[in-house]
């Protein structure tokens, strides 16, 4: 998803971009008499990022004739690329490793991107940027359109990173009270925790080898996953007793654990879903205006060789 590079359009790396802070609305709405706008992915690294692909189809569709491009930033060049940023920029959207910089970088947030610890999604606006975290809408999107849930009160959860905090704050919005979180090693759960606790949530936590996995996820109204193929592959099957579960990984597809929900014939919600449910949120604080889903979804199922149906679930 991430990748090289520079924007073409004066910015690079660790992050110079524009002239100056003028002319910023509250929203990335165009508050410069017409001007070509821009926006960006930023992240390290960011060369096979798929937002251009969505952002580009909803610029299009909304007929604004604006750039959507990719930044090479890693998280200590995120202060600097925001304090660059000119008034034609709309918005950002913010991938590893700098979510939690763009959080700090802004000058207010949403109380969800405040109770993940990361944003997203950097828009400008009086005086700084506004952050927050559409990841959130991402996990409810794709669980909801992929899976028909909406809500419950045991989830599993696997690894403690960025995603795994955003996950966390979704399913406590959807009426989830008991967390149980499997790590490698529960020395990494600190962010987990306190996100738990800013979001009301009980949270246990488990290392990896200890766990009876088909136990914990017969148990649970949801699963989530945010490791790597290599991790799940041993014990997907166990996995795959969970009614739904969210798979964040998509490349390549099918995952392990992917494959053994379907065998199971339980719910499955993809990184892809994610990825395109969370998008909606990012294009209307972009621009203002409705996020076109139908545009979205067709030009990244077109981008992914069609390989996942993304249903959008309304």
């Amino acid at each position: 998803m991430t990748g090289q590079g520079t924007t073409g359009q004066g910015t690079t790396g660790r992050g110079t971009t524009g002239q100056g802070t003028t002319g910023r609305g509250t929203t990335g709405q165009d508050t410069t008499g017409g001007a070509h706008r821009r926006a960006a992915v930023i992240g390290s690294p960011v060369a096979h990022s798929l937002s251009p692909v969505l952002h580009d189809a909803a610029f299009r569709a909304l007929g604004l004739d604006w750039s959507y491009t990719r930044v090479e930033c890693d998280e200590a060049g995120v202060p600097a690329l925001v304090r660059g940023l000119d008034a034609s920029w709309a918005g950002l959207s913010v991938t590893m490793p700098g979510k939690r910089a763009a959080l700090a970088a802004a000058s207010s947030a949403t109380p969800r991107a405040t109770l993940v610890g990361a944003a997203n999604t950097l828009v400008p606006e009086a005086g700084g940027w506004r952050a927050d975290c559409t990841d959130v809408d991402g996990v409810l999107g794709a669980l909801r359109a992929a899976c028909g849930f909406t809500g419950g009160s045991r989830a599993v959860l696997l690894g403690a990173g960025g995603t795994a905090t955003a996950a966390l704050v979704a399913l406590a919005s959807v009426g989830v009270t008991e967390v149980s979180l499997v790590v490698r090693s529960p020395a990494r759960a600190v962010e987990a925790r306190a996100c738990a606790a800013r979001a009301g949530v009980s949270l246990s936590v488990s290392s990896w080898d200890s766990t009876d996995f088909a136990a914990l996820a017969a148990s649970s109204d949801v699963l989530v996953s945010t490791v790597p193929p290599a991790a799940t592959e041993p014990v997907a099957h166990a996995l795959a007793e969970s009614p739904c579960v969210l798979d964040v990984i998509y490349h390549p597809w099918p995952t392990p654990l992917a494959h053994a929900v379907e065998k199971r014939g339980r719910a499955l919600a993809t990184g892809l879903d994610m990825l395109l449910h969370q998008a909606f949120g990012q294009s209307e604080q972009f621009t203002g205006q409705p996020a076109p889903r139908a545009a979205m979804r067709t030009a990244l199922r077109a981008a992914t060789d069609h390989v996942l149906p993304l249903p959008l679930g309304d």
